[in-house]
């Protein structure tokens, strides 16, 4: 299986923020935004891997700054690790105000994807290849988010988690 690099599953997504999608604040729902973040990163897996994905898990959503009534969200999503079966989505979310002519930074986030054969059972997929200094930073660090989600989801005991450990415990001679 031939290794893909990120910015072969690279996605961007585009959305106008309407008053349906708006709390009583006139901000975008938060619900609303995972929502968007979920197709655009299933988008980039699918990309990643060429089948059909289910999401497993969302993690490290932050919203640093609410995106108003009216503005304009972009969703970036992009392949940052690809394992056994499973594939890390690294997401950042921009807002845009057009009558101000700003773009702000707004959220950013990690998804989970599983890819499926034609029987929906996890299938292989293709090693992941980063480029660029920030493609490796997120590649490097996504042992440890999945090692976090492993234990924190029960499917791994912290004592298993090595490269996990080795960030808070050295040896010493």
């Amino acid at each position: 299986m031939q290794a893909r690099n990120p910015s072969d599953s690279y996605t961007m997504m585009t959305e106008i923020v309407l008053p349906n999608d708006t709390n009583v604040f006139g901000n975008l729902m938060g619900g609303r935004l995972m929502y968007w973040m979920d197709i655009a990163a299933a988008i980039a897996a699918q990309r990643h891997c060429n089948a059909p994905v289910v999401t497993a898990s969302v993690d490290n959503i932050s919203f640093e700054n609410p995106i108003k009534l009216g503005n304009t969200v972009h969703i970036e999503a992009k392949v940052s690790r690809a394992f056994n079966t499973s594939m890390e989505v690294h997401l950042k979310v921009w807002g845009e105000d057009f009558t101000q002519q700003f773009k702000y930074k707004s959220n950013e986030a990690y998804y989970t994807f599983v890819a499926l054969d034609p029987n929906r059972r996890p299938r292989v997929v293709p090693p992941l290849t980063p480029e660029t200094e920030e493609e490796k930073r997120l590649y490097e660090g996504a042992l440890h988010r999945r090692q976090v989600r492993l234990i924190l989801g029960g499917k791994m005991k912290p004592d298993e988690a090595a490269e996990l450990k080795a960030l808070f415990f050295t040896k010493h001679d």
